[in-house]
């Protein structure tokens, strides 16, 4: 959710941190601020809006300091203001702190602090962390110990960093439940909640672990957990895919790399020959994957839409029953975990702490547990016991969309891999599965060709206040999708349904102002869907069609039809959704929303 820079080296601060929080904007936010160390203390700038904004204040008392703390916050405790926006500094003014997380403790906490005459001058559950820091400094302890005795009292979830005037060139950062990475150069140190902040500077990082404490210093680095030296990896990052490339907007430019994000996804894993898919990052044999008699796969948002499909691929290709489980809900339901079941966590960033928290429900009572997540090194892929990266690169762009796509190629290749296994596809049906997978790349080089099409049939809908959104089957959980994107980031109240449900109630909404979206491609249900469309017709609801190519019939029935090549129904989805990330964009964009930074929403979700 909200961002973290920091800075202890010998050359000017400002500009690296206002430049790292500008690689942290997709993350969403709404209010910024830095400190910076000067011989005469910290020089603290704050507001409320774009990191732009906080660039525009006068920087002159700031701008040769060389230690520094910045930060993009998305509002939790307080409404979003100045006196809200990070860092936070404590009763002295010496110590300046910055914080992703939730304190829960906080109220009580603040009622000690206030009963000791500590007044308050925000409403976040931050500034309590910086008066227990100021506490303990003041009382003779070192800034590294008086962060450690002051998290000791705190119950919830932070990354912070903090710095005192009193200990120049000094930075203390600590983390449970909310990632942190340490950066390392060349007598300089960065601290960020994202290696995306970093990554123009240094490649070499340490990962906090969950609990750990470090002072960052030009001395070097020290950990609450020792030496850090084995612990130092180097992050492969291309620079280009952090940036738009001559894209309006992250977001179309992520959209339009789907074919290279596939192609990443099934890369090395598809065997041909064989009819198969070799996942070694998952550490199953076929005796393994034999033996497993049951599958909860758990994740939040448009990972959740992509588990519901790997819920269909699996059951159909395998024959295991799977159960998909919000992680939001899951860890406070009493779920029976039998032998035999194992679980799939699937999360974009690695860091959603709802589907952490259920991860480690689930290793608590025994079970296996199996990530499948784009960002290496992430928590989620270093808490699992195995699993596999989906490869997309960096998704800048707060809605999903690269990542939908590729997390549902890589649960198509666990449902061959198993289904292999299991001896229920046979060698000639994974065969043909494998050879249709590797042209999915180029059917949605095709589909992305009609962007502009799809730009023009925008504009028709930019009035819409509702949408419906109508799938069946494997296409069920695009329309679920679909509707999401469309109210991410055009704020269009938008739902989608199971198309037989829609007589269940929602057709009571549909009139002439109801435009309803409906996946109608040649597959099982395709008579079905056309029943739908007449439904929905007969109540002059306008209706767009998602259809495959060379269906001439569907057009009599619809208002507009958007068209996708053929493909077998299991893989349906990864071009059906394509046209739905289109229009989201192009709707959104002609009602002059802030595609890549929707409001209220944040790209790694790491509150619960």
């Amino acid at each position: 959710m909200c961002g973290i820079v920091g800075f202890v080296g010998r050359r000017p601060a400002l500009e690296i941190l206002l430049s790292g929080l500008k690689r942290l904007e997709y993350r969403g936010y709404d209010s910024a601020g830095y400190a910076i160390q000067q011989p005469n203390g910290l020089i603290l700038r704050r507001c409320r809006g774009r990191v732009s904004e906080l660039e525009a204040m006068d920087p002159s008392e700031a701008r040769n300091g060389t230690t520094g703390i910045a930060h993009t916050r998305w509002a939790t405790h307080g409404e979003p203001s100045e006196r809200n926006a990070h860092p936070q500094l404590d009763f002295t003014g010496n110590i300046a702190l910055v914080h992703n997380g939730i304190i829960e403790n906080y109220k009580e906490l603040k009622r000690d602090l206030q009963k000791q005459g500590i007044s308050f001058a925000s409403d976040t559950d931050t500034e309590v962390i910086a008066h227990l820091v100021g506490l303990e400094v003041a009382s003779g302890r070192s800034l590294f110990d008086s962060v450690k005795c002051a998290l000791a009292r705190v119950r919830g979830a932070y990354g912070i960093a903090v710095m005192s005037a009193l200990e120049p060139d000094t930075l203390v950062a600590a983390r449970l439940g909310s990632p942190l990475v340490v950066g390392i150069g060349e007598g300089e140190y960065l601290v960020a909640s994202d290696v995306a902040a970093i990554v123009a500077h240094t490649r070499d990082v340490v990962y906090l672990g969950e609990g750990e404490v470090v002072n960052v210093s030009l001395a070097g680095i020290s950990s609450s957990r020792g030496l850090l030296r084995d612990r130092v990896e180097t992050v492969d990052c291309d620079i280009a895919l952090i940036e738009k490339n001559g894209f309006p907007h992250f977001m179309l430019k992520e959209i339009f790399s789907q074919p290279d994000s596939l192609t990443n996804a099934f890369r090395g894993r598809l065997d041909l020959d064989e009819g198969t898919a070799h996942l070694g990052g998952l550490g199953l044999t076929s005796a393994d994957m034999k033996s497993i008699s049951r599958i909860i796969i758990t994740a939040c948002g448009t990972s959740w839409h992509a588990a519901l499909i790997g819920k269909y691929l699996i059951e159909s290709f395998a024959r295991v029953p799977v159960d998909v489980e919000y992680a939001s809900e899951f860890r406070y339901r009493d779920t029976v975990l039998e032998p035999g079941t194992v679980m799939f966590v699937i999360s974009q960033s690695g860091e959603t702490a709802d589907t952490l928290a259920a991860l480690r429900v689930c290793r608590s009572r025994g079970c296996r547990v199996f990530g499948i997540v784009n960002v290496v090194g992430s928590t989620i892929a270093r808490e699992t016991d195995a699993g596999v990266y989906i490869h997309a690169g960096p998704e800048i762009g707060v809605a999903s969309t690269k990542a939908f796509t590729s997390q549902v190629m890589v649960l198509a290749l666990v449902a061959i891999a198993f289904g292999r296994a299991r001896g229920i596809l046979s060698r000639s049906q994974g065969v043909d599965l494998a050879r249709e997978i590797t042209g999915i790349p180029d059917k949605v080089t095709s589909i992305l060709d009609k962007s502009d099409e799809i730009a023009s049939l925008a504009k028709e809908f930019t009035y819409a206040r509702n949408f419906l959104y109508l799938g069946r089957g494997y296409n069920y959980p695009v329309a679920l999708e679909g509707a999401l994107k469309l109210k991410e980031i055009s704020y269009i109240h938008a739902e989608g349904y199971p198309a037989a449900e829609m007589k269940h109630g929602p057709i009571a909404l549909i009139d002439e102002e109801m435009p309803v979206l409906v996946i109608a491609v040649k597959d099982a249900a395709y008579d079905k869907i056309l029943s739908n469309i007449q439904e929905v017709r007969a109540r002059k609801g306008r209706v767009i069609a998602v259809a495959t190519e060379g269906d001439e019939e569907i057009s009599a029935g619809c208002d507009r039809v958007l068209y996708v090549p053929a493909a077998p129904d299991p893989l349906m989805p990864l071009l059906t959704v394509i046209p739905l990330q289109l229009l989201a964009y192009h709707i959104a964009v002609a009602r002059g929303c802030d595609v890549d930074k929707p409001r209220n929403l944040a790209k790694s979700v790491t509150v619960e």
